[in-house]
């Protein structure tokens, strides 16, 4: 299996035309390298921050009914920030895939918030040409899944599996592992769930319609376990 065709099944997107996700992988550095009008994915960056906009401003407005103009764009602001996009591209391991300049490969290109960032959004673009805004919505509502979970229980996470790692390297060098537990239902309809370990010891389940939603679920009850609030029933 090649490299591109696993990104798409983390991606949860079957593209029918690669070339738009491999555009979207291409780093500006590449054309100003070259001194050349090579094509780059700023153009889809432009297109995928739109999409992300529209679809997470629907999605606040209709599970949000009562916040006002003021909390809902607060609550996007929260999810769109660069750190917060580029903590899902890692997640999603675009950063291995960018295609890159030389330059920019040796100044640590590939772990740059901005690049991956960037890099976020224009596969949201392709996604959006590729498949239509309903493939674009169904990617978006998979990677914020937890995040909107978390706002609806009044819990400001951004980035659980972040800040739980944060919060126990506190306390101990070791980092929290992840266990696969167990897959059901049908293949259209999957639920995972995922077991969050310390120190040999389980801190928390979770369930998601994929492997990372379900260890960001995890994730997120262990952090409300560890901070003494209630864990979701």
């Amino acid at each position: 299996m090649s490299a591109l065709a696993e990104l798409q099944i983390r991606l949860g997107h079957s593209f029918r035309d690669e070339n738009l996700l491999r555009l979207a992988l291409t780093h500006p550095s590449v054309a100003h390298e070259a001194n050349t009008a090579l094509t780059h994915n700023q153009r889809l960056e432009f297109l995928g921050d739109s999409v992300l906009g529209l679809v997470l401003s629907r999605e606040l407005f209709e599970k949000f009914p009562t916040a006002d103009e003021g909390a809902l764009t607060k609550s996007r602001a929260k999810l769109v920030n660069a750190g917060s996009l580029a903590a899902r591209a890692r997640e999603l391991g675009l950063g291995a895939h960018l295609i890159l300049s030389r330059g920019e490969e040796n100044t640590g290109g590939r772990e740059r918030a901005s690049a991956l960032a960037d890099a976020f959004e224009a596969l949201l673009g392709a996604i959006f040409l590729d498949g239509g805004f309903e493939a674009a919505r169904a990617f978006v509502l998979r990677e914020f899944a937890t995040d909107f979970t978390a706002l609806a229980e009044g819990t400001d996470f951004q980035n659980p599996k972040g800040e739980l790692q944060e919060l126990l390297q506190s306390r101990s060098p070791r980092a929290p592992e992840y266990e696969f537990i167990s897959a059901s239902g049908p293949d259209h309809d999957r639920v995972f769930e995922c077991a969050v370990r310390h120190d040999g010891v389980e801190l928390a389940r979770g369930t998601g319609k994929s492997k990372k939603n379900a260890e960001s679920a995890a994730a997120l009850e262990a952090l409300k376990k560890l901070r003494g609030e209630p864990a979701q029933t």
